[in-house]
């Protein structure tokens, strides 16, 4: 608006100093007692002016036509689907906080087309592995190289539950990722689904030789809450768990009532291992979309779905893990939720 009325007032100056030139010519002209020479000097005047404000206007008119033109020409670009186009930051302020604005667009438009193909190359992975063993046994079983009984067709079985799992999967990242994810959530005794989450991993543990402890807090509020996707997020981290800790290890499964320092109360779950441990330079990635560690067996969905469902009831959550010593994940909800 400012540089419009920068304009519009020069332009205006401008017209106004040649129509007074003018003007003043035409009364010499008119009155012979005005002497021609100072109207013609006084028009020299205005009109040396006037051109001055005129150039000055053009100058600013160029001055944000050129980086403007930048942007259009960049626009173009990137709706052709260069998304590496960035424009420079120059003129007046108004310009530059366009092309920084540009700027932020085309570098988001850049990382989600970079997350959309590296998706496509996981999703394509992971349905790669099922997909073979599954034509394979079907193969050999044609081909009469595999007897048809119950040994080879389990693992056929087999993995199209994980092939379903993982559609599942994909699906519920999905719809939390974009915030369509609709939560049926309902007044909730936290320690209630803890402890039958608990109670459906006891046999798994038992068979494994593994310790499988809660430590649930008397008096815990009721929390509205999504059961069914709290629960998800709890079975996977303890499902993780599992994976990861030795026979005579330790799972500890604690839920209790906190209040950080400066905040509001929260109810925290805590589950921690004795396992191996993570790597220092993968425990920043482990809630990333299909980042696994070198040793690990799942799809790299589980914990990038739990922080997504966790985060959808406002909560947050947390890894700490030192090597040889186990693994610990936390999240919190506030009591509001």
């Amino acid at each position: 608006m400012r540089l419009a009325g920068g304009f519009a007032m020069m332009f205006v100056f401008s017209v106004f100093a040649c129509t007074v030139g003018l003007y003043l010519v035409a009364g010499a002209l008119g009155n012979p007692s005005l002497p021609l020479g100072s109207a013609l000097a006084a028009l020299i005047g205005v009109l040396f002016f006037g051109i001055v404000g005129l150039f000055i206007a053009a100058r600013a008119l160029r001055r944000v036509a050129t980086p403007i033109g930048d942007v259009m020409e960049a626009a173009g670009r990137v709706a052709g689907g260069d998304y590496l186009v960035r424009v420079a930051e120059r003129g007046p302020r108004e310009v530059r906080a366009l092309a920084h604005a540009f700027n932020s667009m085309a570098a988001r438009l850049q990382a989600d087309d970079e997350q959309r193909r590296n998706l496509l190359a996981d999703v394509t992975h992971e349905l790669r592995t099922p997909l073979a063993v599954i034509q394979g046994n079907l193969e050999g079983l044609l081909d009469g190289v595999y007897p048809l009984d119950q040994a080879h067709l389990e693992p056929i079985l087999e993995e199209t539950h994980v092939l379903s799992r993982l559609i599942d999967d994909l699906r519920t990242l999905a719809l939390a990722e974009s915030g369509a994810l609709k939560l049926q959530k309902e007044s909730i005794d936290l320690a209630t689904l803890t402890s039958e989450s608990i109670a459906s991993f006891r046999a798994q543990a038992d068979a494994a030789g593994i310790e499988l402890r809660a430590e649930v807090a008397p008096g815990l509020p009721i929390l509205e809450i999504d059961p069914a996707r709290i629960r998800q997020v709890l079975d996977n981290v303890i499902a993780n768990a599992l994976r990861y800790t030795p026979r005579g290890g330790l799972i500890r499964v604690q839920c209790f009532t906190s209040t950080p320092s400066g905040s509001d109360a929260h109810v925290t779950l805590s589950v921690s291992d004795t396992g191996a441990g993570i790597p220092p330079d993968d425990l920043p990635h482990i809630f990333d979309r299909f980042y696994k560690s070198r040793d690990s067996r799942g799809t790299g969905l589980g914990l990038a779905i739990a922080k997504n469902l966790v985060v959808a009831h406002d909560g947050e959550i947390f890894a700490q893990s030192e090597l040889g010593k186990g693994t610990t994940i936390q999240f919190t909800f506030p009591l509001k939720a």
